[in-house]
């Protein structure tokens, strides 16, 4: 019997990298704030690079509360997105021409969010990741936190519960 030889890493990546792009252009709001995805593997990390529209109180100053919500809710759906994904974009069953032409599949419906702000997000750069804690073929849940300066130290953390697209 003969195996089927490996892709390159190079081709790999480029799936990867493309289905990844094509995810964070499709939401406007996340352009807006400038929202970016770092991706090593299967691990997104959500970066908010620090703009002055950000600030919420600037007598502090802090982010506002809802750019931080928002930044932990994208996260959380664009990790769920990827997790729910990867099978699909590792195998090239999905068609990345389609996707960079917006031919996206539907992303996951919120059905609750809570968010615990632990402390004020600072005027700098802030990060995020997620972890999809229960998925199953209609129903999601998903925790996620932001940082800044030190990993251990979170500003804000999330939980969510999402409904998930039927796979066409």
């Amino acid at each position: 019997m003969v195996r089927k030889r490996p892709e390159p890493v190079q081709v790999v990546k480029q799936r990867r990298d493309a289905a990844l792009n094509a995810l964070v252009s499709s939401v406007p709001y996340m352009q807006y704030l400038g929202v970016q995805f770092d991706r090593r593997g299967d691990e997104l990390t959500a970066i908010l690079p620090f703009d002055d529209k950000l600030i919420g109180n600037p007598i502090l100053p802090a982010i506002h509360g809802g750019v931080t919500a928002a930044f932990l809710e994208m996260t959380a759906i664009m990790s769920l997105n990827w997790f729910w994904l990867w099978e699909d974009i590792e195998t090239g069953v999905l068609d990345l021409e389609r996707l960079a032409a917006g031919d996206l599949p539907r992303l996951p419906k919120t059905i609750d969010f809570t968010v615990d702000y632990l402390r004020s997000g600072l005027p700098r750069d802030a990060y995020a990741r997620a972890r999809v804690t229960r998925s199953g073929r209609r129903y999601a849940s998903v925790q996620a936190e932001a940082w800044q300066d030190n990993r251990d130290r979170p500003f804000a953390q999330a939980k969510a519960h999402f409904l998930m697209p039927l796979k066409s």
